[in-house]
Protein backbone atom coordinates (compact mmCIF):
# COMPACT_ATOMS: atom_id res chain seq x y z
CA UNK A 1 0.00 0.00 0.00
CA UNK A 2 1.43 3.37 -1.01
CA UNK A 3 -1.76 5.44 -0.81
CA UNK A 4 -2.15 8.30 1.67
CA UNK A 5 -5.37 10.30 2.05
CA UNK A 6 -5.69 13.83 3.38
CA UNK A 7 -9.06 13.66 5.08
CA UNK A 8 -11.13 16.83 5.16
CA UNK A 9 -9.37 19.93 3.80
CA UNK A 10 -10.37 23.41 4.90
CA UNK A 11 -7.52 25.60 3.57
CA UNK A 12 -4.66 25.32 1.09
CA UNK A 13 -2.03 27.81 -0.08
CA UNK A 14 -0.83 27.97 -3.68
CA UNK A 15 2.24 30.04 -4.54
CA UNK A 16 3.78 30.91 -7.89
CA UNK A 17 6.46 33.15 -9.31
CA UNK A 18 4.42 34.01 -12.42
CA UNK A 19 0.82 34.03 -13.51
CA UNK A 20 0.07 30.51 -14.86
CA UNK A 21 2.71 28.66 -12.74
CA UNK A 22 0.14 27.49 -10.19
CA UNK A 23 -2.31 26.27 -12.82
CA UNK A 24 0.39 24.49 -14.84
CA UNK A 25 1.88 22.78 -11.81
CA UNK A 26 -1.19 21.94 -9.76
CA UNK A 27 -4.28 22.79 -11.81
CA UNK A 28 -5.78 19.29 -11.80
CA UNK A 29 -5.22 18.97 -8.07
CA UNK A 30 -6.93 22.32 -7.50
CA UNK A 31 -9.91 21.21 -9.55
CA UNK A 32 -10.17 17.92 -7.66
CA UNK A 33 -9.76 19.47 -4.21
CA UNK A 34 -12.22 22.27 -4.82
CA UNK A 35 -14.89 19.87 -6.01
CA UNK A 36 -14.30 17.36 -3.25
CA UNK A 37 -14.34 20.04 -0.53
CA UNK A 38 -16.89 22.78 -1.38
CA UNK A 39 -16.07 25.99 0.47
CA UNK A 40 -12.35 25.13 0.62
CA UNK A 41 -10.35 28.29 1.23
CA UNK A 42 -7.68 28.70 -1.43
CA UNK A 43 -5.09 31.39 -0.69
CA UNK A 44 -2.98 32.26 -3.72
CA UNK A 45 0.18 34.38 -3.95
CA UNK A 46 1.87 35.25 -7.26
CA UNK A 47 5.07 37.28 -7.30
CA UNK A 48 4.75 39.07 -10.64
CA UNK A 49 2.18 40.42 -13.08
CA UNK A 50 0.33 43.02 -11.02
CA UNK A 51 -1.25 45.73 -13.14
CA UNK A 52 -0.84 43.83 -16.41
CA UNK A 53 -3.10 41.67 -18.57
CA UNK A 54 -1.55 38.68 -16.87
CA UNK A 55 -3.12 39.62 -13.52
CA UNK A 56 -6.59 39.57 -15.09
CA UNK A 57 -5.80 36.22 -16.69
CA UNK A 58 -4.63 34.80 -13.38
CA UNK A 59 -7.69 35.89 -11.44
CA UNK A 60 -10.02 34.38 -14.04
CA UNK A 61 -7.94 31.22 -14.35
CA UNK A 62 -7.71 30.49 -10.64
CA UNK A 63 -11.44 31.06 -10.31
CA UNK A 64 -11.94 28.43 -13.02
CA UNK A 65 -9.46 26.02 -11.45
CA UNK A 66 -10.94 26.42 -7.94
CA UNK A 67 -14.71 26.17 -8.47
CA UNK A 68 -16.85 26.41 -5.32
CA UNK A 69 -13.79 27.55 -3.35
CA UNK A 70 -13.34 30.59 -1.14
CA UNK A 71 -10.58 31.99 -3.36
CA UNK A 72 -8.28 34.86 -2.37
CA UNK A 73 -5.64 35.92 -4.89
CA UNK A 74 -2.73 38.33 -4.38
CA UNK A 75 -0.59 39.26 -7.40
CA UNK A 76 2.57 41.27 -6.72
CA UNK A 77 4.68 43.45 -9.03
CA UNK A 78 8.16 41.92 -8.82
CA UNK A 79 10.03 42.05 -12.16
CA UNK A 80 9.95 38.84 -14.16
CA UNK A 81 13.34 37.13 -14.28
CA UNK A 82 14.96 38.98 -11.38
CA UNK A 83 13.74 37.15 -8.27
CA UNK A 84 17.23 36.41 -6.86
CA UNK A 85 17.89 40.16 -6.73
CA UNK A 86 14.71 40.63 -4.67
CA UNK A 87 15.34 37.89 -2.12
CA UNK A 88 14.56 40.09 0.92
CA UNK A 89 11.28 41.39 -0.47
CA UNK A 90 10.12 37.92 -1.48
CA UNK A 91 10.89 36.63 2.02
CA UNK A 92 8.94 39.55 3.53
CA UNK A 93 5.97 39.02 1.19
CA UNK A 94 5.91 35.31 2.00
CA UNK A 95 5.95 36.13 5.71
CA UNK A 96 3.02 38.52 5.29
CA UNK A 97 1.17 35.89 3.28
CA UNK A 98 1.87 33.28 5.95
CA UNK A 99 0.44 35.57 8.64
CA UNK A 100 -2.97 35.60 6.97
CA UNK A 101 -3.24 31.93 6.06
CA UNK A 102 -3.17 28.66 7.98
CA UNK A 103 -3.08 25.99 5.28
CA UNK A 104 -3.01 22.25 5.69
CA UNK A 105 -1.24 21.95 2.36
CA UNK A 106 1.09 24.25 0.39
CA UNK A 107 1.82 24.07 -3.35
CA UNK A 108 4.91 25.90 -4.64
CA UNK A 109 7.69 25.42 -7.21
CA UNK A 110 10.21 22.63 -6.64
CA UNK A 111 13.83 23.37 -5.71
CA UNK A 112 15.38 21.82 -8.83
CA UNK A 113 13.60 24.17 -11.24
CA UNK A 114 16.09 25.80 -13.61
CA UNK A 115 14.19 29.10 -13.85
CA UNK A 116 15.77 31.51 -11.37
CA UNK A 117 12.42 32.92 -10.21
CA UNK A 118 10.91 29.50 -9.57
CA UNK A 119 14.05 28.25 -7.82
CA UNK A 120 14.37 31.28 -5.54
CA UNK A 121 10.74 30.98 -4.49
CA UNK A 122 11.10 27.23 -3.94
CA UNK A 123 14.03 27.78 -1.60
CA UNK A 124 12.22 30.43 0.44
CA UNK A 125 8.78 28.85 0.87
CA UNK A 126 9.91 26.15 3.36
CA UNK A 127 11.68 28.79 5.46
CA UNK A 128 8.33 30.47 6.07
CA UNK A 129 5.97 27.47 5.99
CA UNK A 130 8.17 25.46 8.32
CA UNK A 131 5.63 23.02 9.75
CA UNK A 132 3.54 22.44 6.66
CA UNK A 133 3.31 19.82 3.96
CA UNK A 134 4.91 21.64 1.03
CA UNK A 135 4.53 20.01 -2.39
CA UNK A 136 6.84 21.26 -5.11
CA UNK A 137 5.12 21.24 -8.49
CA UNK A 138 6.79 20.89 -11.88
CA UNK A 139 6.52 23.40 -14.72
CA UNK A 140 6.94 22.10 -18.25
CA UNK A 141 9.15 24.42 -20.32
CA UNK A 142 12.20 24.62 -22.58
CA UNK A 143 14.77 23.76 -19.89
CA UNK A 144 15.55 20.07 -19.26
CA UNK A 145 14.92 20.34 -15.53
CA UNK A 146 12.04 17.95 -14.83
CA UNK A 147 12.34 16.48 -11.32
CA UNK A 148 12.20 12.94 -10.01
CA UNK A 149 8.85 13.22 -8.20
CA UNK A 150 8.09 11.56 -4.90
CA UNK A 151 4.34 12.11 -4.71
CA UNK A 152 1.70 11.54 -7.38
CA UNK A 153 -1.90 12.66 -7.61
CA UNK A 154 -3.69 10.33 -10.05
CA UNK A 155 -6.33 12.03 -12.19
CA UNK A 156 -8.86 10.79 -14.72
CA UNK A 157 -8.48 11.33 -18.43
CA UNK A 158 -11.41 13.73 -18.28
CA UNK A 159 -9.73 15.85 -15.61
CA UNK A 160 -6.41 15.90 -17.46
CA UNK A 161 -8.17 17.08 -20.63
CA UNK A 162 -10.12 19.69 -18.66
CA UNK A 163 -6.92 21.07 -17.17
CA UNK A 164 -5.24 21.35 -20.57
CA UNK A 165 -8.29 23.07 -22.02
CA UNK A 166 -8.50 25.57 -19.18
CA UNK A 167 -4.81 26.42 -19.52
CA UNK A 168 -5.33 27.15 -23.20
CA UNK A 169 -8.49 29.19 -22.75
CA UNK A 170 -7.49 31.10 -19.61
CA UNK A 171 -4.00 32.18 -20.70
CA UNK A 172 -4.26 33.54 -24.28
CA UNK A 173 -1.14 35.64 -23.70
CA UNK A 174 0.92 32.42 -23.67
CA UNK A 175 -0.48 30.94 -26.90
CA UNK A 176 2.65 31.79 -28.91
CA UNK A 177 4.93 29.65 -26.71
CA UNK A 178 5.85 26.46 -28.55
CA UNK A 179 5.42 24.29 -25.45
CA UNK A 180 2.09 25.74 -24.30
CA UNK A 181 -0.37 23.31 -25.87
CA UNK A 182 -2.62 20.36 -25.04
CA UNK A 183 -0.19 17.78 -26.39
CA UNK A 184 2.60 18.90 -24.08
CA UNK A 185 0.46 19.08 -20.95
CA UNK A 186 -1.31 15.79 -21.64
CA UNK A 187 1.99 14.12 -22.52
CA UNK A 188 3.52 14.99 -19.17
CA UNK A 189 0.35 13.99 -17.32
CA UNK A 190 0.34 10.66 -19.15
CA UNK A 191 3.99 10.03 -18.27
CA UNK A 192 3.32 10.72 -14.60
CA UNK A 193 0.29 8.45 -14.80
CA UNK A 194 2.45 5.61 -16.13
CA UNK A 195 4.81 6.12 -13.20
CA UNK A 196 2.01 5.56 -10.68
CA UNK A 197 0.04 2.99 -12.71
CA UNK A 198 -2.83 5.34 -13.44
CA UNK A 199 -4.19 6.90 -16.65
CA UNK A 200 -2.87 10.39 -15.84
CA UNK A 201 -1.36 12.19 -12.85
CA UNK A 202 0.19 15.37 -11.51
CA UNK A 203 3.50 14.83 -9.76
CA UNK A 204 5.23 16.67 -6.94
CA UNK A 205 8.39 16.74 -4.87
CA UNK A 206 7.52 16.62 -1.17
CA UNK A 207 9.71 18.73 1.10
CA UNK A 208 9.07 16.68 4.24
CA UNK A 209 6.34 14.37 5.49
CA UNK A 210 5.47 12.64 8.73
CA UNK A 211 3.18 9.63 9.05
CA UNK A 212 0.98 8.47 11.88
CA UNK A 213 -0.62 5.03 12.31
CA UNK A 214 -4.06 5.44 13.78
Amino acid sequence: MIDLHTGRLREVAVIGAHCDDIAIGSGASLLAMSRAHPGLRVQALVLSGSGTEREAEENAALAAFAPQADLRVTVLDLPDGYAPAHWARIKDELSRFRARTDPQLVYAPQRGDAHQDHRTLAELVPTVFRNHLVLGYEILKWETDMPTPTLFHPVTAELAVEKAGLLRSCYPSQADRDWFDDAAFLGLARLRGVQCRQPYAEAFVAEKLTVGFR
